[in-house]
């Protein structure tokens, strides 16, 4: 269960999902000090997308998705220059509620957003998996990579890990994030990537999934 207020870290190009990881380089003096107080406390920071236009208030706060995802510092360097290397794994989405303008950095009060997980669900994403990594192999090859998806990844965790990983937009990624719980974010992935494979076989641009 995520705390009431977290630390939000705001990027314009970076979608953080459950149980995947994320290495991030900390340059900017606020995040820096964003970290030292997530170390010194629960470790957990917040992961939101800028909206567009964030370029005219980046250093303010520019507005962003109202939805986004918690993750928990797993591993950390503090470089000699005061910057930090961080890994974050994704722990829970989260819904903005409104922010707290005390600190250097943002601080957000939020509702933690639960994805329930049965049997069911479970039976039906095992189900797409074949697809999923059939499409994904597809748009590998399209793009001139024989890469195959790892096959140690659990099911439970396919949609969430290609969605972060896979070379889409971070609005499409945004998009997947807010989909209602893991099977909808698989299904919503299929699609997106059945429309990928056909507009780069129609157009012979081959870029589109890497």
């Amino acid at each position: 269960m995520l705390p009431s207020s977290i630390p939000l870290f705001p990027l314009p190009n970076v979608v953080l999902f459950p149980n995947v990881f994320l290495p991030l380089h900390i340059f900017e003096l606020r995040f820096r000090e964003m970290v030292t107080d997530a170390l010194q406390s629960d470790r957990i920071i917040g992961m939101a997308l800028l909206r567009p236009g964030w370029e005219e208030d980046y250093e303010g706060r520019p507005p962003v998705y109202s939805v986004g995802c918690a993750g928990l510092i797993t591993n950390f360097e503090q470089l000699e220059n005061g910057r930090y290397n961080i890994v974050l794994r994704g722990l829970q989405k989260f819904r903005i509620l409104d922010e707290d303008n005390q600190r250097n950095y943002r601080l957000a009060h939020v509702d933690g957003i639960i994805e329930p997980l049965n049997d069911s669900i479970r039976q039906a994403i095992r189900r797409d998996r074949v697809h999923l990594e059939t499409l994904v192999t597809k748009g590998l090859h399209q793009a001139g990579t024989e890469s195959q998806v790892p096959a140690s990844i659990p099911d439970d965790d396919l949609a969430n890990a290609l969605a972060q990983y896979l070379d889409l937009e971070p609005v499409e990624k945004q998009a997947l994030l807010e989909r209602d719980g893991l099977l909808h974010r698989c299904e919503s992935l299929i699609q997106l990537l059945e429309m990928k494979l056909m507009l780069g076989h129609h157009d012979g641009h081959h870029g589109e999934i890497q």
